[in-house]
């Protein structure tokens, strides 16, 4: 069995991992009858060279796998301490607001007329209230599916190889505007303001907020031309007072490809420079809107020209949010975006680890309880674990939706009996469809490639935390994790987790050695199962 990584690109570095350490079996007094083999001792040899590789002479090595439908352990080390989840802390967060929520649930986000109507001129304010949608359209694929590429666009400032989506981001606020000018509304004298008070953004990272056009963020694309010519320049979305120039140059095959982005203080006027390598890929870039607010007012009074309508106001600047309401009674609704499911949402946060989302659906659940507060979204999942998975809240630490605070952390067992409470429910296929699976989609994709008898049949959050070492100028790898369910050979599910906590690595691209080697240890146990 090998696994392979074309270009040694991975999505899982902004994820998070999990701490776990390797014991032998209790001692036993001389008298007493032979005990059954220690679940840690069954670990193959493969398993256990990997485990013994000089990388991780100072580390722990940690896995934890149960058949669920017997209860018996199959393997288990340190599986009740609270270790470093990464990312697979997305699993707890996901599974809370899929319940809470429901898979069918959609954000509808509406536009109200406030003001006088007279024929097709309304005196007065269009208001969007926000809703907390992921993507308003920008991900939806004709189907209703939300799309999604091996490394998200949301990396792309991190990991090389980003790729967007066909979508428009502005899907959304377009559908939008036409719902306003086939309301009959061809004049606003008067402003468009976006409502965003359903929640109050929390100090997150990434910060969610109530609306949301392209994940907060306008991409860049650099694509190479001829050498010695400028590279070709793509950005969306295109709002203003968004300004984006380049002087990024094409230089021969097989020269540098180093793009740097800079922007201005309010970030509306943003610079490419740099070079980038006619036989090299286009390179992604992103740069922050850092007021979605203002950003989605324009867009969509730019969006009602495209459509029609007139709007008086000036169109750029800040969104006048005092002058909203104190609520809607009385005021029309004159249009509404619905979203794909929540189901489908789920499946993009899960499939390349989307930061933004996971920490969003807190304020979603906080809103699904009435609270504008995103902390009331960490009682939901309390509660989820208490008197849904029945797992023992205290077996979780949770400062964040997605797995980045050092707060974090979770115990092996806690994960697997919340992976294991899925098997029990009608949506037990469409969540573990929902996760990374090993060799074919999502943040497994470009693993257990060929030559891999688990390829489909490993289905898999992973999770990193890497930090530099400045001391021994390195990279230490806090923790890589892996958390999912294995199909066995003979049709069974297993619930499973697999880290590696404290090595060290010298660069990036040996860190991605330390990746593989923990999908690769997923790979034999689901190789080795019956």
């Amino acid at each position: 069995m090998r696994l392979t990584t074309p270009g040694r690109l991975r999505t899982w570095a902004a994820a998070g991992a999990a701490l776990l350490a390797v014991t032998g079996p209790a001692a036993t007094g001389t008298a007493a009858a032979a005990p059954a083999p220690d679940p840690g001792e069954r670990l193959s040899p493969a398993i256990r060279a990997i485990m013994a590789k000089p990388a991780y002479q100072h580390a722990q090595w940690g896995l934890l796998e149960v058949d669920p439908a017997t209860g018996e352990t199959i393997h288990a080390q340190f599986p009740d301490q609270r270790f470093i989840p990464g990312s697979t802390a997305k699993v707890v967060t996901i599974s809370g607001a899929w319940h809470a929520l429901g898979p069918d649930h959609r954000f509808t986000t509406p536009i109200h007329a406030i003001g006088r109507r007279t024929g097709s001129t309304l005196t007065g304010d269009l208001s969007l209230v926000a809703q907390g949608d992921l993507t308003m359209g920008g991900r939806t694929k004709p189907d209703g599916s939300v799309d999604y590429t091996v490394i998200d666009h949301t990396y792309a400032n991190d990991l090389p190889g980003a790729t967007l989506t066909p979508e428009d981001p502005l899907a959304g606020i377009d559908q939008l505007a036409r719902q306003v000018r086939d309301s009959g509304i061809t004049r606003v004298n008067g402003d468009v303001i976006v409502d965003p008070r359903i929640f109050t953004p929390p100090a997150l990272d990434p910060q969610p907020t109530p609306l949301i056009i392209n994940d907060n963020l306008i991409d860049l694309l650099a694509t190479p031309t001829s050498p010695g010519q400028a590279a070709r320049l793509d950005w969306r979305p295109q709002v203003a007072p968004y300004q984006v120039t380049s002087t990024v140059r094409t230089v021969e095959a097989g020269g540098p490809t180093d793009v740097q982005v800079s922007a201005s203080p309010d970030g509306t006027r943003i610079t490419l420079s740099g070079t980038v390598a006619a036989d090299a890929q286009p390179v992604l870039h992103t740069a922050p809107v850092k007021d979605p607010n203002a950003f989605g007012r324009t867009a969509l009074i730019e969006a009602l020209a495209r459509a029609g309508v007139t709007v008086t106001a000036d169109p750029t600047g800040p969104n006048p949010q005092d002058a909203l309401p104190a609520d809607y009674a009385g005021d029309p609704q004159v249009a509404a975006f619905v979203s794909p499911p929540y189901s489908q949402y789920a499946k993009l946060i899960l499939k390349i680890s989307h930061n933004l989302g996971a920490n969003l659906a807190l304020c979603n659940m906080a809103v699904a309880t009435g609270s504008t507060d995103c902390d009331a979204g960490y009682p939901v999942v309390h509660a989820f674990l208490a008197d849904v998975a029945h797992a023992d809240p205290d077996q979780f630490q949770l400062a964040d939706g997605r797995g980045g605070d050092p707060v974090d952390r979770v115990t092996p067992r806690g994960l697997n009996q919340v992976l294991a409470y899925w098997l029990r429910t009608p949506d037990a296929d469409a969540f573990r469809l929902s996760l990374p699976i090993l060799g074919v989609d999502g943040s497994g994709a470009t693993t257990c490639t060929t030559d891999c008898p688990a390829k489909g049949k490993v289905f898999v959050k992973p999770g990193s935390a890497i930090g530099g070492d400045r001391l021994n100028n390195r990279l230490a790898v806090s923790g890589q994790a892996v958390a999912g369910y294995l199909l066995t050979n003979n049709g069974c599910l297993r619930t499973f987790f697999v880290a590696v906590n404290g090595a060290a690595t010298p660069t990036i691209e040996t860190f991605f050695d330390v990746s593989d080697d923990v999908f690769q240890i997923a790979a034999l146990l689901q190789e080795e199962s019956p």
